[in-house]
């Protein structure tokens, strides 16, 4: 007893035949309160996703159950130290996690996959550092309210987790709500019109938003070990469709009347298919999967051979997915090359690059494949996932098998994204900073005059030289942000022009402009190379952009990017996503206008077909611009179509007969348009987007063209 007494009156433990535990109500409701705060949080600071509705009721249900879960099975361990430590330490990687996905956010303008985030750390954080740090300081009110539930914790833990832990019947009380609010939460999710986001459609982009950021995370982990389940394929098998397709000259789409020497070439005439049988392919086929998608491309109608079949036959062919590109970079004084290369050549009046939510990697893979970028299994991303597929129509493989060279440069660290990985798998000799790319100087964001100094000779050389045909690409890096005097060392070397002839504009829509100039002297300094040689007439040029500037617009603040065109609009409208594809050549005399909608997964398609090249339309996600076997007051599967991709509200998309609008669920018909029933016409659509967009996706995830060509691996 002399023991106690010299510690200052400490009164040992005496049984009294009840535990001393901490109030249960305090214990329990402790851990479901710190994850529905930080829940709240994400929502409170997201502009564009609604903070009420049902959504909030998921997430309440699947805050309050995982938070039982964490406090349940600290409860249970007997070193109660240890368990106030493990407990610290989950809510400090709760907030580290909320932080970093708010991050996202405002900078990319979609949330992020938890392995995709940690597979692009390290090269976010080297090459990056500034942006990063220009980050978190804009972040820091947001990141000091997340950490407030860890310092309650430290000053409370003793009570959160007592020296005791709860008695039985309040463990089996607290397990038996936690089963409810778990299963109350998963019905909600599964049987209504979010099904989709919570099973094949799951992405953290798309899931976050309506069921919260520790289910997105838990889902991810769920589809990572045991599969992301699969599409109800069924669904997506259209209609019985006619077994001829319409006649081409019947159906030609005036907006593509060609001018020109186009007009006086013979019209070549048939379907662009190979001899690829799928019905047989699907009746010997024992996967399902595989056998259903036998069964849909087989239905798919090709698109029909017109008249710029083989226009560019044996030309050469450079392609550009330019970074950050659009409509509002082409100025007649700043960029004349940019103004020159889009108004004469073809001009595309209805073209997009819309948000794959891919960032860079998604556009590129839109522009190189032709297929819709994914995400596979939530935060795959099909680009680099499709380094390890069989990609054997890539334009870089058509055009190797015709004899061409296939260069491929980036003037930027060569691995990020993981980009020598699925370029060199898409055929190219690829090369970029690091590997056997050197400009003289480095600076962020480095030149794109300078890569093509570097580069345009070795090819245009060969050509002249030995007549070694070439199809060259290039990834670009001058118009990447951020955009601002001190961030962009391209818009620096511009900032006198731009500010001379804009002077009212902010220093980020000028500093947008300025970097852009750098991309217009490397085009400049390439159409005076071709030009030189003597041919620019046997080349072809084609240039879009990536994804639009969204580094321009503040997440919760300014919208530069509505100041820069002078109009306002949202990232929920397609309008947003409007951009310019470049198509010019030196033996194109007269513009020919194209007012046919039309977007970034249809490069790859119509590319074949000017070029003349033996190609299956079938099964690229995109089509041939300038195929006219559709009629635009009718429904088929071979028309028109531009996809935007899914945020959590469905899918818009643009057809030659109108806009729907996903975020309103609305559809606007074209001007002198009428169908016949609008409400069936919008439904199909909608039934032919949703399937073009998980079979591209399980293109590259089950490794599709493996099966088509077998024969030939």
């Amino acid at each position: 007893m002399n023991y106690f007494k010299r510690n200052r009156g400490y009164t040992p433990y005496r049984h009294t035949g009840r535990r001393n535990t901490a109030p249960p109500l305090l214990s329990g409701l402790f851990f479901p309160a710190v994850i529905l705060y930080h829940e709240l949080l994400l929502r409170l600071f997201d502009r564009d996703t609604s903070f009420f509705g049902l959504a909030l009721l998921r997430v309440l249900l699947f805050s309050a159950a995982a938070g039982l879960v964490i406090f349940l099975l600290l409860d249970l361990l007997p070193w109660r130290q240890a368990a106030r430590i493990a407990g610290g330490v989950v809510i400090g990687l709760g907030a580290i996690l909320l932080c970093v996905e708010r991050g996202c956010r405002a900078t990319f303008g979609i949330y992020y996959g938890v392995s995709f985030m940690g597979g692009m750390a390290g090269d976010v954080a080297g090459d990056f550092g500034s942006t990063v740090a220009k980050v978190v300081l804009g972040l820091i009110p947001f990141i000091l309210l997340s950490f407030v539930p860890l310092v309650v914790f430290i000053l409370l833990r003793q009570s959160v987790i007592p020296d005791q832990g709860q008695e039985a019947p309040i463990r089996i009380i607290l397990a038996a709500l936690l089963v409810a609010f778990q299963l109350t939460a998963y019905l909600l999710s599964t049987l209504g019109p979010v099904k989709s986001y919570y099973t094949y459609e799951f992405t953290a982009n798309a899931a976050i938003p309506h069921f919260g950021l520790l289910t997105s995370v838990r889902l991810e982990l769920e589809y990572a070990v045991m599969g992301i389940p699969t599409a109800p394929l069924d669904a997506f098998l259209d209609d019985p469709l006619p077994t001829a397709t319409p006649d081409p000259e019947e159906s030609a789409d005036p907006s593509a009347d060609p001018s020109g020497e186009v007009s006086q070439r013979p019209i070549p005439t048939g379907p662009n298919v190979l001899d690829i049988d799928f019905e047989a392919l699907a009746e010997s086929e024992t996967n399902e999967t595989i056998q259903s998608m036998h069964q849909y491309f087989a239905n798919v109608i090709p698109s029909e051979k017109n008249e710029y079949t083989g226009m560019f036959e044996g030309k050469n062919l450079i392609l550009l997915t330019a970074e950050g590109f659009s409509p509002y970079a082409i100025d007649k004084d700043l960029t004349p090359t940019l103004y020159k290369l889009t108004h004469e050549g073809f001009v595309f009046n209805n073209f997009y690059q819309p948000d794959w939510t891919l960032s860079t990697t998604g556009g590129e893979f839109a522009v190189t494949t032709g297929v819709i970028p994914n995400w596979l299994g939530g935060s795959d991303a099909s680009p680099l996932v499709s380094a390890s597929r069989s990609m054997p129509i890539t334009l870089a493989k058509l055009f190797a098998a015709e004899g061409y060279a296939v260069p491929a440069w980036h003037n930027h660290t060569y691995t990020y994204y993981h980009r020598d990985e699925y370029l060199g798998n898409f055929g190219y000799d690829y090369h970029g900073i690091g590997n056997g790319l050197e400009l003289p100087h480095d600076v962020w964001p480095n030149s794109d005059l300078e890569m093509m100094e570097a580069t345009a000779d070795s090819y245009i050389n060969a050509y002249v030289e030995d007549g070694t045909p070439f199809h060259a690409y290039y990834m670009t890096v001058s118009g990447h942000g951020y955009y601002s005097w001190g961030g962009n060392a391209m818009s620096r070397k511009h900032r006198e022009a731009v500010e001379a002839k804009y002077p009212d504009l902010s220093e980020t829509s000028q500093a947008y402009l300025a970097c852009n100039m750098e991309l217009d002297l490397a085009l400049e300094y390439l159409v005076d190379k071709l030009e030189a040689a003597g041919i620019a007439d046997d080349t072809l040029i084609v240039m879009t952009g990536d994804h639009y500037p969204y580094l321009m617009v503040e997440n919760g603040g300014a919208d530069y990017y509505n100041e820069l065109r002078g109009f306002e609009d949202t990232e929920s409208d397609t309008s947003r996503y409007r951009n310019t594809l470049l198509m010019w050549s030196g033996c194109v005399e007269e513009p020919i206008i194209v007012d046919t909608p039309c977007s970034s997964i249809d490069i790859v398609p119509t590319i074949c077909n000017l070029f003349g090249l033996d190609y299956d339309s079938r099964l690229y996600s995109g089509r041939d611009i300038f195929a006219t076997n559709y009629e635009a007051d009718q429904y088929s599967n071979c028309m028109p179509l531009v996809v935007f991709a899914n945020k959590g509200k469905g899918n818009a998309w643009i057809t030659a007969a109108g806009t729907y609008e996903c975020s309103t669920k609305t559809f606007t018909p074209n001007e002198g348009i009428e169908l016949e029933d609008e409400e069936d016409y919008v439904k199909r659509v909608n039934r032919l987007v949703a399937a073009k967009v998980n079979y591209s996706k399980l293109i590259i995830q089950e490794d599709y063209y493996k099966y088509v060509f077998a024969d030939s691996e």
